[in-house]
């Protein structure tokens, strides 16, 4: 009767030692704890951004209504995100089942048959009669996690699922993004396209004009010809401009999990950019480690690594189990009675020693990937600061950029109406005329691809900031937030 109580006391002293390996913990040398990977960004000193806190749904900004149902319809169809929520739910039953070899494990087996056994195999001279057998019983095993190796085991897999999580907020960014890029770049295109046959329209004017003062004596052949191959130049950039913007809508329709053609139609006739009406916010260093989700991916799998060093370390010890068994085995027609009882108690102790080489070597190989998991999650800081750094410079420069060819579209604008005044006076030749509109075409084109450029700038600075994971994910999707 002492020994039950001496058994589970020592089964408690053994299961509460400390486990093997490295417990994690972030190293000191780790780039994120650099002071000037958490101040404040370089190009937070643009006059286009402020330094207050970027928001979650970023893309509200906008104060575009139809752009915020595209997004919200992306983030609950999108089929990327589908099978982010997939590899979730696997990580989750890959860590139950992890967890489960903690618990006592339990076995039950049952054999009934009819059999003619051997007189020789108990030593009889004579056959033994045929009759029927059994064998039925019970065995309750727990593994006694002496040196931590189920404990590691357990934290490797935990830290695996919170690495699926970052995952999926991290394809939420991504898709959040790139369907408000598809919008921008449909409407873009749109707005080049109103553009284009604007200008279209303003040569062929100028071409009828050239051709009356052909037929009036004030002009030549030769004015007419270059005025027809100018238009058909202008005629020419529209085809490409009509692809992109189908192909735009196309990207936008599949971002939000319905097929091409089921593309939103109120966007065949959008033709502005969805434009800001405040600075961006654009937050600082630590607030841009704390939010990206790519960076608290590649932290969990330096924990998953780090853990799964004990669990190799523990190779190298003994592992013990406690098992009790019991049962009936026996004729059939004395099923169950006290003669074919059966039971039996106690430990189990197995040990690979001395031949210890590939534990060594496996050891060695999971010190290995904790130091590439190290490296590459430094690699994704330095990556999201010098994203954010780049979008920024990129952002402040097109943005000065744009500014110029307004004013240069300006006094475009002043060349043509003075050189038309000019030509209607006869006081000015028909080439200098159609250089005064090719310049202003070309004027209004670039204006309008500028203006397509800065707003898909805008896009790539808040997908580089990393907000847009935080909003309510879909029902059985559990959302993890992991500071490094």
């Amino acid at each position: 009767m002492r020994l039950a109580p001496l058994l589970v006391g020592g089964v408690l002293i053994l299961a509460g030692c400390h486990p093997v390996g490295p417990d994690y913990k972030l190293p000191d040398e780790a780039v994120v704890n650099a002071p000037t990977a958490s101040g404040a960004f370089v190009g937070s000193k643009e006059k286009s951004v402020t330094t207050a806190e970027a928001p979650d749904k970023w893309w509200t900004l906008y104060r575009d209504p139809r752009l915020n149902g595209l997004v919200e319809q992306a983030l609950k169809a999108n089929t990327e995100l589908r099978v982010a929520g997939a590899n979730i739910l696997r990580a989750e039953a890959a860590l139950a089942g992890t967890e489960d070899a903690k618990l006592p494990q339990t076995k039950i087996d049952a054999q009934f048959g009819y059999e003619q056994l051997s007189g020789e195999q108990y030593l009889l001279d004579v056959p033994l009669p045929p009759m029927g057998l059994y064998d039925t019983g019970v065995t309750i095993g727990y593994q006694i996690d002496l040196f931590g190796q189920i404990r590691r085991a357990i934290e490797a897999s935990r830290a695996d699922e919170q690495v699926a999580h970052a995952a999926y907020d991290a394809a939420r960014i991504t898709v959040a993004a790139e369907t408000v890029r598809a919008y921008v770049d449909a409407c873009a295109a749109g707005h080049e396209l109103e553009v284009a046959r604007h200008s279209l329209d303003l040569q062929r004017q100028s071409r009828d004009l050239t051709g009356r003062l052909v037929h009036a004596g004030r002009g030549n052949a030769l004015d007419l010809t270059r005025s027809q191959g100018q238009l058909e130049q202008f005629r020419a950039n529209i085809p490409q401009l009509e692809a992109q913007h189908r192909v735009a809508l196309y990207r936008l329709a599949v971002m939000i999990g319905k097929p091409p053609a089921e593309y939103p139609k109120s966007l065949d006739n959008c033709a502005r950019e969805p434009t800001l009406t405040s600075l961006i916010p654009v937050g600082d260093g630590a607030a841009l480690l704390r939010r990206r989700p790519d960076i608290r991916q590649a932290e969990r799998q330096l924990a998953a690594a780090t853990a799964r060093i004990g669990v190799a370390t523990a190779d190298l010890y003994p592992k013990i189990s406690f098992a009790l068994t019991g049962g009936s085995t026996g004729a059939i027609d004395d099923i169950f009675t006290e003669p074919t009882e059966r039971f039996g108690i106690g430990p189990l102790i197995s040990w690979n020693f001395p031949q210890q080489d590939g534990v060594r070597a496996r050891i060695k190989g999971a010190e290995a990937s904790a130091q590439a998991a190290l490296a590459t999650f430094d690699g994704k800081v330095l990556t999201s600061l010098r994203e954010v750094e780049s979008a920024l410079t990129v952002y402040g420069r097109d943005l000065d950029r744009l500014a110029a060819l307004r004013a240069a579209r300006d006094r475009s604008a002043e060349a043509t109406a003075q050189a038309d005044s000019l030509y209607k006076a006869g006081r000015q030749d028909a080439l200098n005329n159609l250089d005064a509109h090719r310049t202003l075409a070309g004027a209004d084109q670039a204006l309008v691809q500028a203006e397509s450029k800065v707003a898909a700038d805008q896009v790539a600075l808040f997908l580089a900031l990393g907000g847009g994971w935080q909003v309510d994910a879909p029902a059985g999707v559990k959302q993890a937030k992991i500071s490094p």
